[in-house]
């Protein structure tokens, strides 16, 4: 017997859309599931100011097919000589949701992040004054330390020292990797939350390293230990309102996934509702999806719980997704946990 699950219709609150073909290939990708999305910002070169979002927010407009509701929301990409001004009258007038802190290096398209939070500590203050939201990438690039400790080095000497000082900031620490990560937005009440990925909740670093190297399964923050997916599979079902989805789907062409310096990221925007379901299921916590994909993120960013409704269907056979999206003669694999979901958004 089909299985129905209704629930108010998702947002995405970590995107990467990139620009100009990719985009128009992949939009449609996301806009089949998600309402909203917060897009992010490392384009090259990134969205700096008022006026390169207006601009590529008009791209990502003109790219949606006649009569899509899908609400683009932007943000504002952090350097060491941000202007606060613009990004406030920019935030005051529901142009950005968020802004976006890389620390420099960090990740793809990162190398004209913030080098030191020092440097931005007055900014950072306007910026808890007007209530701004801000998306951290919350790793340390110190080369001394080790990639799969960056996330909680960056905790505990970086993230944790700046909100002591200016603690009216509301900060989203994307992408939560590890125990470390949950543990730290469990300690505050108020002004933290993190974003959790589809694809942290089902591979660990042996799905990445063990018999062979995997391409697409890299990305950063990088995969870790058993023990920290668990503890994000536990902190994502478990409804709490601090957590909620951002699948930091990321396209990359494969000739740049699959080669000697691979590209970071995980294209996840295609299934993702489907291996939610499956993955929340196995938790035994099907009544918790929606708080994760389409309550606790409105909530924490001030914005309307969607009214539209999203039916997923539960099938007896398993559900079959592309293997890739074609982009001319180009192609973007499609995240592939190496298992099949039952799980499905179309009927």
């Amino acid at each position: 017997m089909l299985k129905i699950l209704k629930i108010r219709q998702p947002d995405d609150w970590h995107l990467h859309l990139r620009d100009g073909e990719i985009l128009k290939s992949i939009l449609k990708e996301t806009i089949r599931d998600f309402k909203r999305a917060i897009i992010m910002p490392n384009l090259i070169p990134p969205i700096l100011n008022s006026d390169d979002v207006l601009r590529y927010q008009n791209e990502i407009l003109s790219a949606l097919p006649e009569g899509s509701s899908f609400k683009p929301l932007m943000t504002i990409y952090l350097t060491d000589k941000s202007d606060y001004k613009d990004i406030v009258s920019a935030y005051s007038s529901d142009l950005i949701s968020a802004v976006k802190l890389y620390p420099a290096g960090a990740t793809t398209n990162s190398q004209s992040g913030v080098t030191n939070l020092d440097k931005i500590q007055a900014l950072l203050e306007k910026l808890a004054e007007a209530k701004v939201p801000i998306c951290i990438h919350g790793e340390t690039t110190l080369p001394s330390v080790d990639i799969f400790d960056r996330e909680a080095f960056f905790i505990e000497k970086t993230l944790e020292p700046i909100r002591k000082k200016i603690p009216g900031l509301k900060i989203i620490l994307e992408h939560i990797t590890t125990k470390q990560g949950i543990d730290y937005v469990l300690s505050e009440s108020e002004g933290l939350a993190g974003t959790i990925t589809t694809h942290h909740l089902i591979i660990n670093r042996n799905d990445l390293l063990a018999n062979g190297i995997k391409p697409h399964y890299y990305c950063l923050p990088i995969a870790k230990r058993e023990e920290h997916r668990l503890a994000l599979r536990q902190a994502a079902t478990s409804g709490d309102k601090r957590f909620f989805l951002g699948t930091d789907s990321a396209p990359h062409i494969d000739s740049l996934k699959e080669n000697s310096c691979g590209c970071a990221g995980i294209f996840s925007a295609t299934n993702t509702m489907s291996y939610l379901a499956h993955v929340f299921e196995e938790e035994n916590a099907l009544h918790q999806l929606e708080k994760f994909t389409s309550i606790n993120g409105p909530n924490f960013y001030n914005k309307k719980i969607n009214e539209e409704i999203c039916t997923l269907y539960k099938h007896e056979n398993p559900v079959i997704f592309p293997e890739k999206i074609e982009i001319g003669n180009k192609s973007i694999t499609l995240f592939n946990p190496g298992f099949h979901s039952h799980w499905s958004t179309q009927g």
